[in-house]
């Protein structure tokens, strides 16, 4: 019996210190252009979680690279991740040849 994938991705990101609470306060209140962006390009099931500055992210995608394509090319996304790749040990700039390193996912329970 092997092990087969989900269709969940997940990675993870400190935000700087000094930007904790806008980073926060910006996800509490996310724009609504943005979420339909995501929704449009193919994301659900999104989470974030936090843990003093650390954040672990994670959705469900059936095609990451194209879902990733259409968020770099999305204007709304493109300003959101300006302000956000600030507050980001890393960036956000989905035009980065790898923006996100996804985690390994050694377990999935259906």
């Amino acid at each position: 019996m092997g092990i087969s994938p989900s269709r969940k991705f997940a990675w993870t990101w400190r935000v700087k210190e000094d930007q904790l609470e806008a980073y926060v306060d910006l996800h509490l209140n996310p724009w609504p252009e943005v979420l339909a962006e995501h929704t449009q390009a193919g994301i659900r099931n999104y989470s974030i979680f936090q843990q003093g500055n650390q954040f672990f992210y994670c959705f469900e995608c059936d095609d990451p690279d194209a879902a990733f394509k259409y968020i770099a090319d999305s204007e709304v996304c493109q300003r959101w991740n300006a302000i956000t790749s600030g507050m980001v040990e890393g960036s956000f700039d989905f035009n980065e040849p790898q923006p996100i390193v996804p985690m390994r996912e050694v377990f999935y329970l259906k």
